[in-house]
């Protein structure tokens, strides 16, 4: 049975349980459905189900953030450093973050005392694409939930940390990792896959959270079927995804990528859940010739079925990783519930959040792959010269395709760091990054547990003076109200709040306030290493208090060619920093 659920901690466990669940309030369903507008907690990766990493707290603003000081800061110590890409989450005075090799921590509040640590225990053969990182946490009921770089998930009590339930998702040894904080939805926990680079299949799965049963599986490349289980862990077909070699020849389908590695949100309005899907696989689209649906698309799912409401393909036929998990981020505009997403590929996104109809497209970093995108078939207009040659055609001895300069390049115009939408000022600020690449395709066969690409590539920056931007950018219009430059790529996720500001970390370390109506900044602290995590913010006591996690990794310094040494001096490290104003 694929479950291996250790709820082995029996009779003296179930007891302890129960103690513990009487002193712990239980997160509920009302409350994560509320969390974006709660004020002294942050339940949720993306501070709301929706993603906006908007709050509504005002004591920290433009006129006095300038004071901000340390309150206190926590090292996760040892020599496991690498990336540090977690969001932490705040509730009961605990503090849960995770970190780089599938470690996870509840902090004291008040204090930065560690009150548990958790640190799976890892096998010698999992294969993460890009680096080691954890990007984050769900709590529900009394259980705090994380995903494991051997793609297992793991619900640990939130007082004692010890293991209450326990599932294996996938195998490591073919590939499967897994990276993204889950979402709870209606008491289930929804979880992706990791893997798109080693010929995976990605799928979105729904368990229930108090004891990790699965309740369906839908797989995100078309051809495969999904399935529903009962009580007993029997399952049933519950309709295949897409219709069979539609859009995949052959048995392309079966290795086909379009992994869900970030992770999903959720809208209670459309009562819809929205994931979107990595690159298909291998990167050499000759092989694989057709839109390869699901790939590189936004899927709208309906939780409470497991099945697909709608699909908008970003980049069909992708032939440059440029994938489309970015985060679907749910907002109101001109009377209509629409999402919005900076793609990898360039390109800015608003879809109707009900039916996926293509309101608005428009570049907010440079990009050649494409002209435009049509706004009636919601297709891209391709410039052929800008995707790469097939080997097929190679001549002679060579073995590999035409080699083509393309921007954005494949680590993208935004990548794992997510943006944040502010209602007050109609704005999504967007960590964008101006870089292209050379890239060209070659020979590749499927191999279990292999790199599945069949490309080769160097990443090239575009300018001398930055690298990175914090842009404001308009929705409807699709204009760049301001932007901030920054010498490093930017791969650290962004807030904003009530208050009139705009969080935001850099690869040099620090964490900076900016004006989010005109993008003056108005405060930094330098953290000690690079930020590559998104900051969050709440309210104890009357207080607010901003937090973030501090760790330079990720891909950039793994996959980052003459980028890479941009960056080559900057300090790892593994830290959360938490802060508040200055009293006088």
């Amino acid at each position: 049975m694929r479950t291996l659920r250790v709820i082995a901690l029996a009779a003296a466990m179930v007891a302890a349980s129960v103690a513990v669940h009487a002193a712990t309030p239980p997160v509920t369903d009302a409350m994560i459905e509320n969390d974006a507008k709660s004020s002294n907690d942050v339940l949720t990766w993306g501070m709301g189900t929706q993603g906006q990493r908007f709050s509504t707290l005002t004591k920290i603003n433009t006129k006095n953030v300038s004071q901000l000081v340390p309150a206190w800061s926590f090292s996760f110590g040892g020599e496991k450093q690498r990336g540090q890409e977690s969001q932490p989450l705040i509730y009961n005075g605990k503090m849960f973050v995770t970190a780089s090799y599938s470690r996870i921590y509840a902090i004291d509040l008040k204090t930065g005392k560690k009150l548990w640590k958790y640190e799976q225990r890892l096998p010698e053969g999992i294969m993460p694409c890009c680096d080691v990182v954890n990007r984050g946490a769900a709590l529900y009921d009394n259980l705090v939930i994380f995903s494991t770089l051997d793609a297992q998930l793991i619900a640990l009590n939130q007082d004692t940390g010890k293991i209450v339930w326990k599932d294996k998702i996938e195998d490591y040894a073919a590939g499967y990792s897994t990276t993204a904080a889950p979402l709870i939805v209606k008491g289930m926990v929804l979880t992706g896959v990791s893997g798109g680079e080693f010929g995976v299949v990605g799928r979105v799965e729904a368990r229930d959270a108090k004891t990790g049963q699965l309740i369906w599986s839908r797989p995100t490349v078309e051809g495969h079927m999904g399935y529903k289980y009962d009580k007993d862990g029997n399952k049933t077909e519950n309709g295949m995804t897409g219709t069979l070699n539609a859009s995949w020849p052959g048995e392309t389908w079966k290795t086909g990528g379009a992994s869900t590695w970030l992770g999903g949100t959720y809208d209670p309005q459309t009562n819809l859940v929205y994931f979107g899907t990595g690159n298909p696989g291998p990167w050499n689209s000759h092989l694989r010739k057709g839109d390869n649906l699901y790939s590189s698309s936004t899927l709208a799912i309906d939780p409470d079925t497991g099945k697909i409401v709608w699909h908008y393909q970003n980049t069909p036929n992708d032939g440059w990783d440029f994938d489309g998990v970015n985060e679907f981020v749910t907002f109101d505009m001109d009377g209509k519930r629409v999402g919005g997403k900076a793609d990898r590929n360039g390109f800015f996104y608003v879809n109707d959040a009900k039916t996926g109809k293509l309101l608005n497209a428009f570049p907010f970093v440079k990009v050649n792959w494409a002209t435009s995108i049509d706004l009636k078939t919601g297709r891209p207009n391709y410039a052929p010269d800008h995707r790469p040659g097939d080997p097929a055609q190679a001549a002679g001895e060579e073995k590999k395709g035409k080699s083509v300069f393309a921007e954005p390049g494949f680590l993208g115009g935004k990548n794992q760091m997510p943006m944040a939408y502010s209602p007050q000022t109609g704005l999504f600020y967007v960590p964008a990054n101006e870089w292209g690449m050379d890239i060209w395709n070659e020979p590749v066969s499927y191999k279990k547990g292999a790199a599945y690409l069949g490309a080769g590539f160097t990443i090239k920056p575009l300018n001398e003076d930055y690298i990175g931007a914090l842009r404001a950018i308009n929705p409807k219009t699709g204009k760049m109200e301001w932007q901030i430059k920054n010498n490093a790529p930017l791969w650290g996720g962004v807030m904003t709040t009530a208050g009139g500001l705009v969080f935001w970390g850099t690869p040099e370390g620090y964490l900076k306030a900016a004006d989010a109506k005109t993008g003056k900044e108005l405060w930094q602290f330098q953290t000690g290493s690079g930020i590559v995590a998104p900051p969050v913010t709440w309210e104890d006591n009357g207080e607010q208090f901003v937090a973030v996690v501090s760790g330079w990794g990720g891909a950039v310094p793994l996959w980052g060619g003459e980028v890479a040494k941009r960056v080559n001096f900057l300090e790892q490290g593994g830290s959360v920093w938490v802060f508040k104003l200055h009293k006088n």
